[in-house]
C-alpha cells in the first residue's frame, strides 16, 4: 500500500513512532548493488524487471527486497534503524512526525541539492504537490531543517466514483455527473425510492471519514480557517464546523449513504462497488487496478465531490503515494541517487504506471496512461494533505471527529453534540501544551 494512505492511518501507525537518536551508523563498504526495501506486493514484478533494465544499462544491480505486509515492513525498518542497518533505499510508513524523527536521527539524506543542482531538471519532472509530501518547508512544527528528503514514485487522489450503468436506470444522464452537493441529496432520495445502495467506503477506516470531512472543510471554510482550527485559534463549535458535521446528517437522511456504511472496511466497499451494487464510492486512485482485477467490465468515472459552497474552491487529498528514501550513511548514497534519478524518467514511470494501474509522479507521464488514470491526475489541481500543511491535528481529536461523524451517520449524536465533544478535548489537548 502507498506511503500516502500509511500516512493517513494516523490512530494505528502512531504506535510505531520510535525515538532513533543516536543509532550507530552503517559500516559496510561499498559494493557494486544497491539495495531497496519496500512494502508494495503490487509492484514487485514490475521493480524486478526495472531493475533488468537498470543493470543492462549501467552494470549496477539493484536488489528490490519484499517485505509485507505493511505492519511487518516497518518494524523491519525500525529495528534497522536501531542497529544501524538501513538499506540503501527505503520507505518511511507512518505520520509525518515518524518521518521527520528519521531525518533528524541522520536516517534520511536531504535531496535538496540534488534536486536543484545546475543543469538538472529532477525537481521539475514532479508534480509538486506530491513533492510536496517528502518536503519539510520553514518553520515547520517538526524542526526539521527545510529540504526536500524523499523522492515520489507515483501520486494518488482520492475522488468520488460513480457506476454510469445505475445512474442510468436511476433516470439520471450518465455523462452529467451531479455537481453540487444539493444534486447529491436529489440523487440519495431516487436510490431510496429504488431501494438500491448509495455510496460505499472504507468508513470504518475512519481515515476515510476525516478525508470526505476535509473536503467539504476546505469548501466552505477555506484552508486558513481549517489550519486556524488545528492551531486552536478557532473552535470547532464554529458555525462552519456544525455545517461540515451536518451534511453527514443530511446525507444519511436522503438515503444517500449505503448500508452498514460506518462499519465497512474499504475492501468490502470495492467489491459492492466493482460488481454494481452501489452507485457511488469515495476511493483513491489505487482503486483502478482493484476495480480491474474484480470487474473489467466495470463502466465508472471518477469526480470531484460535489461542492457544496462557491465561496472557497473543493480540495481533495492527494500527493505522492509512494516514496523512496536515501540512506544518508550509505557508502553507495550517490549511486542510490542516480538511480532514483532513473526511476523516476518518463519512460520508467510510464512502465510502472502501466503495469500496476498507478499514476506517475512525473507529470510529463501522465499523456501515456488511460483515461480513468488521467482523471484522477487532474485531481492533483485540487490536491491537499495533512503532511504538507505544516502543523497537524491532535490524535485524540482526530479520534473523536470520526467517531463522532459515524454517531451522526446512525443517529446516537447530533452534529451540535459532536461538535462540542471534539472542541471539548481539544481544549483538553490544548492545556495539555501548555
Amino acid at each position: 500500500m502507498k506511503w500516502f494512505l500509511r500516512s493517513i492511518g494516523l490512530a494505528l501507525l502512531s504506535l510505531f513512532f520510535i525515538n532513533l537518536s543516536g543509532c550507530a551508523p552503517q559500516t559496510s563498504g561499498k559494493t557494486a548493488n544497491i539495495t531497496v526495501w519496500h512494502w508494495m506486493t503490487d509492484r514487485e514484478p514490475a521493480f524486478q524487471e526495472l531493475s533488468k533494465r537498470y543493470a543492462a544499462k549501467t552494470g549496477m544491480k539493484v536488489n528490490f527486497e519484499l517485505y509485507a505486509p505493511s505492519d511487518a515492513y516497518t518494524q523491519k525498518v525500525r529495528a534497522a534503524a536501531q542497529g544501524g542497518n538501513l538499506p540503501d533505499i527505503f520507505g518511511v510508513l507512518g505520520e509525518k512526525r515518524d518521518f521527520s524523527s528519521f531525518v533528524k536521527a541522520g536516517h534520511i539524506l536531504e535531496l535538496t541539492p540534488y534536486m536543484e543542482e545546475e543543469g538538472s531538471a529532477w525537481k521539475n519532472k514532479f508534480f509538486p504537490k506530491a513533492l510536496a509530501v517528502n518536503e519539510f518547508i520553514p518553520e515547520n512544527t517538526y524542526t526539521v531543517k527545510p529540504g526536500i528528503y524523499g523522492v515520489p514514485i507515483d501520486i494518488m487522489t482520492i475522488q468520488m466514483l460513480y457506476n454510469k450503468d445505475l445512474f442510468k436506470e436511476l433516470g439520471f444522464n450518465p455523462q452529467k455527473p451531479p455537481a453540487t452537493f444539493g444534486e447529491l441529496l436529489d440523487i440519495g432520495k431516487k436510490i431510496k425510492e429504488k431501494n438500491m445502495q448509495g455510496l460505499v467506503s472504507g468508513w470504518g477506516e475512519v481515515w476515510m471519514i476525516d478525508c470526505f470531512a476535509n473536503n467539504y472543510a476546505f469548501n466552505i471554510m477555506g484552508q486558513d480557517k481549517v489550519l486556524a482550527t488545528i492551531k486552536g485559534e478557532v473552535p470547532y463549535t464554529d458555525p462552519d464546523w456544525v455545517k461540515v458535521f451536518t451534511l453527514f446528517k443530511e446525507l444519511q437522511d436522503s438515503g444517500f449513504l449505503a448500508n452498514g456504511l460506518v462499519t465497512m472496511v474499504n475492501k468490502t466497499a470495492e467489491q459492492l462497488f466493482a460488481n454494481d451494487k452501489a452507485v457511488f464510492a469515495f476511493n483513491g486512485s489505487w482503486c483502478v487496478n482493484v476495480y480491474k482485477g474484480m470487474n473489467p467490465k466495470l463502466n465508472y468515472w471518477a469526480i470531484l465531490p460535489p461542492q457544496v459552497s462557491d465561496k472557497f474552491p473543493m480540495s481533495i487529498w492527494g500527493g505522492a503515494g509512494s516514496s523512496f528514501m536515501v540512506n544518508a550513511r550509505s557508502k553507495n548514497k550517490e549511486e542510490a541517487v542516480k538511480f532514483l534519478k532513473w526511476l523516476t524518467d518518463a519512460d520508467q514511470q510510464a512502465f510502472l504506471s502501466e503495469a500496476t494501474q498507478n499514476l506517475p509522479a512525473n507529470k510529463d507521464s501522465v499523456g501515456k496512461i488511460p483515461h480513468i488514470l488521467a482523471q484522477f491526475a487532474k485531481g492533483m489541481d485540487f490536491a491537499t494533505h495533512p503532511s504538507i500543511w505544516g502543523i497537524s491535528e491532535f490524535s485524540p481529536v482526530i479520534e473523536a471527529f470520526d467517531k463522532g461523524i459515524q454517531s451522526i451517520i446512525i443517529g446516537e449524536k447530533t452534529p451540535e453534540q459532536v461538535a462540542q465533544e471534539v472542541q471539548k478535548i481539544k481544549e483538553r489537548e490544548l492545556a495539555k501544551k501548555r
